[in-house]
């Protein structure tokens, strides 16, 4: 049962926005591009990411950083320095454009900014749009997270830094492939740290009637599951399941079923244009009513209210 990859199949970068940033001292950025997802590196010296409303997260060079969107955020030298330039998904580097059009010296290719000494690099890549991202997944990331650089995978990192420096046919295809795998082998690696106690979907379960009865209500959601039903087709007693899933995984079978059954539906609401009713039957409720009711308690919203909210969000970073 590999979850992640389910995830992550749809994920795909399209005309990604990568670009190397070069700051003098004592820079601040304010990112507002509404990028669901973005993956900024330091290639030399550390940095502060600090999310809307939360504290500053330190990052060391050479550190991947993911960073939850679509709230903006700020990357900085000093976390309390105030920003002096707000970045746009219309705007990434209208700075640069504007000192070359004032006769000033033309930067690498996708490069904001020129050198000079005592300059900070930022790498960075964003998914604009949600591109097949699931509330699944984003649900399971904090707003940012952060991977050492000796558990990152550097020879992809290389191979980005390497593809920025030059300006080819069939480039944009070739980021677009890199900020892919440069995004699954960062959240492998964040997810592998213990600490970041990953969900259950993506742990390796040391108890097979646990993984059994979890690789059942991902493969088929929409079966009217029931705790009894689950522990027959495992091989466990009724009780012996419920007392073992909820020690592995948190919470009661039903309850994780009933939360990733309406995290399906909130990605079915975004991604299509399929009615209530029918995405109801499709993650295994009888009704509109009966799906409304369990989304409602997940997430404080109706179905109808979901989708409203995220075809705004939609319009708005249009």
């Amino acid at each position: 049962m590999d979850t992640l990859a389910n995830l992550l199949d749809g994920v795909r970068a399209r005309g990604a926005v990568f670009t190397r940033t070069v700051m003098s001292p004592q820079w601040s950025l304010r990112f507002a591009s509404g990028a669901q997802l973005t993956l900024v590196v330091a290639v030399n010296g550390g940095i502060w990411v600090t999310p809307a409303g939360s504290k500053p997260v330190r990052v060391d060079s050479g550190d991947i950083v993911v960073v939850r969107g679509p709230a903006p955020y700020t990357v900085a030298e000093d976390p309390a320095a105030p920003p002096h330039q707000v970045i746009t998904s219309a705007d990434y580097c209208a700075h640069t454009a504007r000192a070359v059009a004032g006769g000033g010296p033309a930067p690498d290719p996708r490069t904001c900014g020129v050198g000079e000494a005592g300059a900070a690099l930022l790498i960075s890549g964003a998914y604009e749009g949600r591109t097949g991202i699931s509330d699944r997944l984003l649900d399971a990331l904090p707003d940012v997270l952060v991977v050492p650089e000796r558990d990152s995978e550097r020879t992809l990192l290389a191979l980005v830094t390497e593809e920025l420096r030059r300006d080819k046919p069939g480039q944009q295809a070739v980021l677009d492939r890199l900020l892919d795998l440069l995004l699954v082998s960062t959240l492998r690696a964040w997810f592998d740290r213990p600490q970041n106690h990953a969900p259950a979907w993506y742990r390796t379960m040391d108890d097979s009637v646990v993984a059994s009865a979890l690789r059942l209500m991902h493969d088929n959601p929409a079966h009217p599951w029931t705790v009894t039903t689950l522990a027959s087709k495992v091989g466990s007693s009724r009780s012996g399941l419920a007392r073992r899933f909820t020690r592995h995984v948190g919470e009661p079978p039903m309850t994780y079923l009933a939360a990733w059954r309406v995290a399906l539906a909130a990605d079915l609401l975004r991604d299509t244009d399929a009615t209530v009713s029918s995405i109801a039957r499709k993650v295994g409720y009888s009704n509109t009513f009966a799906l409304s009711v369990a989304f409602k308690r997940c997430r404080g919203i109706t179905p109808t209210q979901h989708r409203a909210a995220t075809l705004r969000t939609r319009e708005l970073n249009a």
